[in-house]
């Protein structure tokens, strides 16, 4: 395990999603805009950022929206950002629209580019163009993929549009009426090289269903079968996550 990574074991998932708020709260003084993900795990996290933004004194929290700057990790190809099963919607929904952030502060690829492979190096450049991540919130996939970096991946994957595995279509089956067909089957994905670049990385893991692939991530050797073991190369790598999820990690 990399030496400067941080294991914390909350009390429950409702105890993650506040810390990870307020280091994402932190991040947004920052240099450098913040990485952001969508699915399940965040949905509780944003909703305790938008708490926190809220009891802010009104200068201090309009001064933070006003130099808002973010980049997802990903989004389907084939779905417009105004599709509402798109990353582009959920985000618009947990924080643009609540927030009121102006066009172009919470940015995500374009789903709906023609060239999917040339969006993505796009979105590489305007990530670079903006001095890269500062922090990046990451949840973890049931294969072990982090953004949609799906296995096998090695550590020096950029950002780029790829196929998605049946397990991820499983996963995120929910959002298109529970059927892992209706999934597109691409995405364009931030790499493992925009991610470990990121001056830190907050992963964030709640619940029992995760606790075997966390296991693997963190104790095995890094390898391009469990992208997110890439992880432990970073400087600065911060682990969020409920007893359910940490109930097979060797803790002391």
């Amino acid at each position: 395990m990399a030496p400067a990574a941080t294991l914390l074991r909350l009390s429950d998932a409702a105890a993650v999603a506040e810390a990870a708020a307020e280091r994402l709260l932190g991040a947004l003084a920052g240099s450098r805009p913040v990485g952001l993900a969508t699915g399940r795990t965040m949905e509780p996290v944003y909703a305790a950022l938008r708490r926190r933004l809220a009891a802010l004194p009104a200068q201090r929290r309009a001064e933070l929206l006003a130099g808002w700057r973010s980049f997802n990790l990903d989004e389907y190809v084939g779905l417009a950002p105004s599709d509402p099963r798109s990353f582009a919607a959920a985000m618009a929904t947990a924080l643009a629209a609540p927030l009121e952030l102006r066009p172009g502060q919470l940015q995500l690829p374009d789903g709906s580019a023609p060239w999917p492979e040339q969006e993505a190096q796009r979105y590489a450049v305007a990530v670079a163009a903006a001095g890269g991540i500062g922090l990046q919130l990451l949840g973890l996939g049931s294969n072990g993929h982090v953004g949609f970096n799906e296995p096998p991946c090695g550590a020096d994957a950029p950002c780029r549009c790829l196929e998605l595995t049946p397990a991820t279509a499983l996963q995120n089956a929910a959002a298109f009426g529970g059927d892992p067909a209706a999934v597109p089957r691409r995405a364009i994905t931030l790499g493992m090289v925009e991610i470990l670049a990121a001056e830190q990385i907050l992963l964030v893991v709640t619940g029992a269903a995760k606790a075997e692939i966390l296991r693997r991530a963190l104790e095995e050797p890094p390898s391009a079968a469990l992208p997110a073991s890439w992880l432990l190369r970073h400087p600065q790598l911060t682990v969020l996550m409920d007893p359910p999820a940490a109930s097979r990690l060797a803790l002391s």
